[in-house]
């Protein structure tokens, strides 16, 4: 079914790039100053979210139009997950971006170092939920 397979194949780029951000490029940027720490930081996770927040919304969409079309309850579960990014990330992360945003790269210190430590751990639950999405469609792709 096509639009189960394009569904599984929105949440693994997903998770592929939340994946990538934690085990590569977040190492990395910590090893940099603060204030440069927080110059990296601002243009990659605004276009992180550019990339990724469309992506968990397709995922979801055609997870649950693979459900409609097949009543495979996996499909359901699948984009309910990848979606749920979505709350997670406003409820959780987007006051740590909002902070950081708001601080000059000048003013970058380890406040702001702490605070991308922090968004890191919470932007580790979304590549988690984009990998059980991944993992429950591929599961339902094969029944």
């Amino acid at each position: 079914m096509v639009v189960g397979q394009l569904a599984l194949i929105a949440a693994a780029i997903f998770s592929g790039a939340a994946l990538y951000i934690i085990v590569a490029e977040q190492p990395a940027r910590l090893r940099l100053d603060d204030e440069n720490l927080l110059r990296q930081w601002k243009p990659a996770y605004k276009r992180g979210f550019a990339m990724q927040a469309p992506l968990a919304l397709i995922g979801g969409i055609l997870g649950a139009l693979a459900w409609l079309q097949t009543g495979q309850w996996l499909w359901l579960v699948g984009a309910a997950l990848i979606v749920a990014n979505w709350p997670y990330t406003l409820l959780k992360i987007m006051p740590i971006n909002e902070r950081l945003l708001a601080i000059d790269s000048g003013q970058a210190g380890p406040e702001s170092r702490e605070l991308i430590k922090t968004w890191a751990r919470l932007h580790a639950v979304r590549a988690a939920l984009g990998c059980v999405a991944t993992l429950i469609f591929l599961w339902a792709s094969l029944n």
